[in-house]
């Protein structure tokens, strides 16, 4: 799939190979939406609320950083969420995910999400078993955050929030494979809320919200109570490294503080070794967070992480909060 990406953000004669095999892919996810929506397929309600994050395109948009922005917001107002996701990576058994999880157990997003120990992290290929697991193992959560569920329709949900990348937005337009498009552009008008992450333009709409991911603070990977700003950066030889869904955020991000970094790209949930990053003249390599999970193991004193947070319009926890307030927990 990864060498299809080079098209997915404009037209060439190739997609006259691509379209047909598009036009099916959305015709089985239309039929799929269709048998859940009218039963035949099973679909099962958990016994408390359950907001599902989630994109229609392919790659990063920053669903992580915002179901960690809305797990913090929703406990900060006495709630106690949990989170469930696929465990991209892992091995697919239904588990808590703890500090001590590797990735190859757990993925490298639940790991780096179970770090920041904001409430319990549970995974599993059956998103509806997982959660149903963590419900039993934490009777005091009351509200569940399904992080990148949109399509998993087994689930049902209360609240659907889709993330955009305000930059890409939705490539050329067109499903997979000749697009980064998982669902049509349309099935936005049936989520609950947008939250569009970066990019200039405002929302258009009253169920659009703004989001930017931020950070300045750098942290030493081996060396954790070590840390840097972008000042004390300032005149290194330094390399970035991105494994993620939409590297040059984090090259942009990083330039935005006045650095000048060698990037780096690597394909999205890179499973990297220590040869992988052996860079010459190389006084710091940065990394994000969810690259650091994978290679803490084999880092040395040059490796610093840049924490990103959702910075998200205030507006959108408010609705979510009133969203939820309507919901009680049920007799499961």
């Amino acid at each position: 799939m990864a060498g299809l990406e080079t098209y997915w953000y404009r037209i060439s004669p190739v997609h006259l190979i691509l379209l047909p095999a598009s036009w099916l892919f959305g015709a089985l996810s239309a039929l799929r939406r269709v048998l859940y929506h009218s039963r035949i397929l099973s679909s099962f309600k958990l016994p408390v609320p359950v907001i599902v994050i989630g994109n229609i395109s392919v790659g990063g948009t920053g669903k992580t950083p915002l179901t960690l922005a809305i797990a913090r917001q929703l406990a900060d107002h006495g709630h106690h969420p949990v989170i469930v996701s696929r465990g991209f990576g892992g091995d697919s058994r239904q588990q808590l995910v703890t500090e001590n999880s590797t990735v190859a157990e757990v993925g490298d997003e639940p790991l780096l999400m179970a770090q920041r120990r904001i409430c319990p992290v549970w995974v599993g290929e059956n998103r509806v078993a997982a959660a149903n697991a963590a419900l039993k193992e934490n009777p005091q959560c009351d509200v569940v955050l399904c992080d990148d569920g949109l399509q998993h329709y087994r689930l049902q949900r209360d609240v659907e929030l889709v993330v955009i990348d305000g930059v890409r937005r939705f490539g050329n337009g067109y499903l997979l494979p000749a697009g980064p498009l998982r669902e049509p552009v349309s099935r936005l008008k049936t989520a609950d809320a947008v939250v569009i992450n970066g990019g200039k333009s405002r929302p258009q709409t009253q169920n659009q919200y703004p989001m930017q991911l931020s950070g300045d603070i750098f942290q030493n990977l081996r060396h954790p109570d070590k840390t840097a700003t972008a000042h004390d950066l300032q005149g290194l030889r330094l390399h970035a490294v991105a494994g993620i869904g939409h590297p040059q955020r984090f090259f942009d991000l990083l330039k935005s503080q006045g650095l000048t970094v060698i990037p780096h790209a690597f394909a999205d949930h890179y499973p990297y070794q220590a040869c992988d990053l052996i860079f010459d003249d190389c006084d710091a390599l940065l990394l994000t967070e969810k690259d650091a999970v994978k290679c803490a193991a084999f880092a040395d004193d040059n490796f610093w992480v840049l924490r990103v947070d959702a910075q998200v319009d205030p507006a959108l926890f408010d609705y979510l909060l009133r969203k939820i307030a309507i919901h009680g927990r049920k007799t499961a």
